[in-house]
C-alpha cells in the first residue's frame, strides 16, 4: 500500500491539540523515519527497527481520527524504545513493551490530550495493554466516536439479527447469534461458519 513521507510541520494536522510538541520530540530524538499510509485492513501500523545507516522507521494509516492516530502512534514508538534497550531479546509485546507501551500514553494521558471517555477506557486498558493498538472493545467503540464519517460501515453488534453483511475482501455474510464474546455468522457462499468480534466493521447490505 502506498506511504509518504510528510513535512513534521504537516504532522500535526494528524494529531490531537497539545500533542504535536511531545510527539515531534520523541520523533526527533530518536531519528525516526514516519510515513502516513493509506488504509490498510490488516494493520493500522508498522515499526521497523534501524540496520546499518538507515533511520528507525514506523508507518501508521492516515485515515483515523487524531486520538487513534495518536494511540497508533505511541504503539509503535514503544516497539521502538524497547528495540533501543532489549534489541531482539524479548517478546514482541512482553511486559517490556507493556511497561514503556504504559508510560507513554500516561505521559499524554496526564496531559488531558485525549477526551474523557477516550481517557477512561484508556486507563482501563493500561492494566493490560493489548498487542494490537486501539485493540480493546471498549476503546474501539469509543473511538470511533470521534471518526468524521463511517463511510456506511456498522459494527457488527449493531446489525439487525439475520441481516447481510460484506466484509473487506467482498466475502457476505449472514449475522447469527452471539456465542459468548463473538458473534456466529454464516458466510453466504460457502455456508461455513465464522466467529466475528462485536465491534468488527462491516458494510451492512440493504433488504
Amino acid at each position: 500500500m502506498a506511504k509518504k513521507e510528510i513535512p513534521m510541520n504537516r504532522l500535526q494536522q494528524f494529531l490531537p491539540p497539545g500533542a504535536y510538541e511531545t510527539v515531534h520530540y520523541y520523533l526527533q530524538l530518536h531519528k525516526v523515519h514516519l510515513t502516513i499510509a493509506r488504509e490498510r485492513k490488516t494493520v493500522l501500523g508498522d515499526y521497523r527497527h534501524r540496520t546499518g545507516y538507515s533511520n528507525h522507521r514506523i508507518s501508521v494509516n492516515g485515515n483515523m481520527n487524531p486520538y487513534a492516530f495518536l494511540i497508533t502512534l505511541l504503539h509503535e514508538l514503544a516497539h521502538l524504545l524497547v528495540y533501543e534497550l532489549h534489541g531482539n531479546k524479548v517478546q514482541m509485546h512482553g511486559m517490556e513493551w507493556k511497561k514503556i507501551y504504559g508510560l507513554l500514553l500516561g505521559e499524554f494521558i496526564r496531559k488531558k490530550i485525549f477526551p474523557a471517555d477516550v481517557e477512561s477506557e484508556l486507563l482501563l486498558s493500561l492494566k493490560n495493554p493489548a498487542a494490537s493498538s486501539c485493540a480493546e472493545d471498549g476503546l474501539i467503540r469509543v473511538l470511533r466516536k470521534y471518526d468524521e464519517g463511517k463511510n456506511g460501515c456498522r459494527l457488527i453488534e449493531e446489525l439487525p439479527p439475520h441481516s447481510l453483511f460484506r466484509i473487506g475482501n467482498g466475502a457476505i455474510f449472514k449475522r447469527g447469534e452471539k456465542q459468548r464474546k463473538r458473534y456466529k455468522c454464516t458466510e453466504v457462499k460457502t455456508g461455513k461458519i465464522y466467529l466475528f468480534s462485536p465491534v468488527y466493521e462491516v458494510e451492512m447490505i440493504e433488504g
